[in-house]
């Protein structure tokens, strides 16, 4: 449909060009003309072109630099925007200062349609993945608004969505998942968007704390309600007060301290061991589990309507393996935190490393990936960290890539590193690695190499 086609602005002060540009390019794309500097302003700001294809010289004057202060200018609209310089020889010199000033390419004239088409196509293919790794970036940036919660894939950008919208409500929450796939990371997260966020956010399992004691531990005691209680004790649901109480491990809670917490659901009330007086609180609940908490219900080991005011909204945290390459972004990010905490700047993973992290299940989810990092941090001395050090190898037999794989993704990595180490200036990676630009833009899109 004409609506999905990219948009281009095709600005010259010759009607012949423009014409031979336009014709050559409506089959493709939606394209737009201008003659003059105005209007190719004012159709940018309107339209919002992928790319424009723009004379560098928009008169007939000599030493014309129209078409530079208009480049600037585009830029400002949309610094996303591939622009095309078009030129004739005399004005390369002129042509390659447009590059310094922002242009994508330049193209000298007489035109040869052909070629230009090929420039485009890939200016174009560029500027979707820059759009794509923007709103990437734009994503990433809530692991500051979600505290330690990082992704991009579309199972964790639904958490994301999840936490959101609950965090603008009171209801009670279940968040479900496997050990170590970041349940309290979510329920910490909630409460930091919520309204409690300056409130205690207090947290505890209610698997690793005993049935005799844990019910003094949620609701305090009076003195002399039992044998120790030799003064008056506050519980983790008075300290919550105003803020968040984060249960976890629900699943193993008594059915009497289950029946004390429905209740303290219903009127927001409870009772202190030992004591006769209802205590009013004002307190969120946030629950989480790794059991199959419905199964609980039909076992009658877990209470049906207490499940069911629990679970008002339920989160479901995926298990690391289901998150595509969410778990080279974390572990990534893991490698940057333990190398600043243990001085040892410049740590990158090898090829393999990467290839072993992205093939093995993780059972351990992100706890274990997170610890075997620290891991390999702690105790490699080299620079690079290798499958070994991530204790694969020893784990198990490593599979034997075939050649024509590890080469490509050597010359991937040695491609990557080169447009970093020269600002993602493509021209100057070229230079560098003495290939030419065209062929670096192929490696680029084969490899799927964009900026992050």
């Amino acid at each position: 449909m004409a609506e999905d086609k990219a948009k281009i602005l095709v600005v010259d002060d010759e009607e012949g060009i423009r014409t031979q540009i336009y014709w050559a390019l409506a089959g493709d794309y939606n394209v737009s003309q201008a003659a003059d500097y105005d209007t190719a302003l004012q159709l940018a700001e309107e339209e919002r072109p992928d790319l424009v294809c723009l004379d560098i010289a928009l008169t007939s004057l000599a030493d014309d630099l129209t078409g530079i202060k208009l480049l600037k200018e585009l830029l400002l609209v949309d610094s996303y925007l591939k622009v095309i310089m078009v030129t004739g020889n005399e004005e390369k010199e002129t042509a390659l200062k447009s590059i310094s000033e922002g242009a994508y390419d330049y193209y000298q004239k007489p035109i040869d349609l052909e070629e230009l088409k090929l420039i485009i196509k890939r200016a174009i293919n560029l500027r979707k993945l820059e759009l794509e790794n923007l709103g990437l970036s734009q994503r990433l940036e809530k692991k500051q608004k979600f505290d330690e919660i990082i992704g991009s894939s579309r199972k964790m950008l639904e958490v994301f969505k999840l936490i959101e919208a609950v965090s603008k409500s009171d209801y009670s929450v279940l968040i479900t998942g496997e050990s170590g796939t970041g349940k309290e990371l979510a329920a910490r997260a909630i409460h930091a968007s919520s309204d409690r966020r300056d409130k205690p956010f207090i947290a505890i399992n209610c698997g690793a704390i005993p049935e005799n004691l844990l019910e003094s531990e949620l609701f305090g005691h009076e003195k002399g309600a039992f044998t120790d209680a030799v003064s008056r004790k506050k519980g983790k649901f008075e300290y919550a007060h105003e803020g968040t109480l984060f249960l976890d491990e629900i699943g193993d809670l008594s059915f009497p301290l289950q029946v004390k917490l429905l209740r303290f659901l219903q009127d927001q009330k409870i009772e202190r061991v030992g004591g006769k007086e209802l205590i009013d609180l004002d307190v969120r609940v946030i629950a989480a589990t790794n059991a199959d908490l419905k199964r609980k219900v039909q076992e009658n080991a877990f209470r049906e309507d207490l499940f069911y005011r629990l679970s008002v909204i339920t989160i479901d945290m995926p298990p690391l393996k289901e998150r595509g390459d969410d778990v080279v972004l974390l572990a990534q990010v893991f490698l940057e935190r333990f190398a600043e905490e243990n001085k040892k700047s410049g740590l990158t993973f090898t090829p393999g490393a990467i290839a072993r992290i992205r093939e093995y299940d993780w059972p351990g989810n992100v706890r274990e990936l997170e610890n075997k990092i620290k891991r390999s941090v702690i105790l490699t001395a080299d620079k690079k960290i290798k499958p070994s050090d991530l204790g694969f190898e020893r784990a198990e037999k490593l599979e034997i890539q075939p050649l024509q794989k590890f080469r490509e993704e050597t010359e991937s990595q040695h491609i990557l590193n080169a447009l970093v180490q020269n600002n993602w200036n493509v021209s100057k990676t070229a230079s560098a690695l003495k290939t030419s630009r065209t062929t670096l833009y192929d490696l680029m899109e084969k490899y799927h190499i964009k900026k992050r």
